[in-house]
């Protein structure tokens, strides 16, 4: 395996860090996850865009261009002969003493190595359990920073379970899973969390909500309730690694027959053909 540290790509046995890196004592970083379909990263730029608006929310100045990095990545794919699998890129704030508070002439420490291929087609096929759990995260859910102890819990606390996910609840609303987004369908219609900062954009779900738009099927953004939620004919989960994933069953309570209901599966379909559209339309431009 080859990997990228900063601007040089290296043997993964070279890649080190250091003992001072805020990525590595304090979380102080922020990180994306692409996915790689017949040697081309999927939604490339948008995951690169919101790497830099988790970086700026944070104020971490990157001074490369988002292009530059993209090149740089499409080349670690390359390095490593890529063909399916992923790529997980990190930036931390920098190296310095351990304090809390930073100096703004910090460097930046880029780190991203290729992922491993593990297909979800038979989990997607059948469906996946899931739990509810109780979202006490902090209020920047927004930003896709390296601090994911919470999430960690509650996404362990499911595995000891039997489940795939856990599904977060605030204040009786629905938020999102550890890792995932989280949607509803009822009566036809879907409904997800509004994004806002007690979620993450994510972009597998921005990417539905627009093969929503061009098939013109209705869905609403806004909050639901816990019980909104139980009663739903449907539910789903988007994540880059999972794409769209059935929730079959809650809590021990069974939804659409103990199988992915018409909905989900309609949407399954329309958005597998966006990637094989995106990778083709990608693949003849090169």
């Amino acid at each position: 395996m080859k990997v990228l540290v900063n601007d040089e790509i290296i043997e993964r046995n070279e890649a080190k860090v250091d003992i001072e890196d805020r990525g590595y004592q304090f979380g102080d970083g922020v990180y994306e996850v692409v996915n790689i379909y017949e040697g081309i990263p999927f939604t490339l730029n948008e995951h690169i865009a919101r790497l830099y608006r988790s970086a700026s929310e944070i104020g971490i100045k990157l001074s490369e261009q988002p292009a530059q990095l993209c090149n740089r990545l499409l080349e670690l794919i390359k390095c490593n002969n890529m063909t399916n699998g992923g790529l997980y890129l990190q930036i931390s704030r920098g190296v310095t003493n351990r304090t809390h508070q930073y100096e703004q002439t910090l460097t930046p420490q880029l780190v991203a190595y290729p992922l491993p291929y593990k297909s979800v087609q038979d989990a997607q096929a059948k469906g996946v359990e899931a739990i509810t759990a109780e979202d006490m995260r902090w209020l920047r859910c927004d930003i896709k920073s390296l601090n994911l102890l919470y999430n960690i819990m509650v996404k362990q606390k499911a595995s000891e379970a039997g489940a795939f996910e856990s599904i977060l609840i605030r204040d009786g609303i629905v938020t999102e899973g550890s890792s995932s987004n989280i949607f509803i369908v009822k009566e036809g219609v879907l409904k997800t969390h509004p994004a806002n900062n007690l979620i993450l954009n994510g972009i597998t779900r921005t990417k539905l909500l627009e093969i929503m738009d061009v098939n013109s099927w209705e869905y609403k953004l806004e909050p639901f309730q816990k019980e909104e939620l139980m009663e739903a004919d449907e539910v789903f989960l988007t994540s880059t690694t999972s794409e769209v994933m059935p929730i079959i069953k809650i809590d021990g309570v069974t939804f659409s027959g103990a199988q992915p209901g018409p909905f989900t599966r309609k949407v399954q379909t329309a958005f597998s053909e966006a990637v094989k559209a995106e990778t083709k339309t990608t693949t003849e431009k090169a």
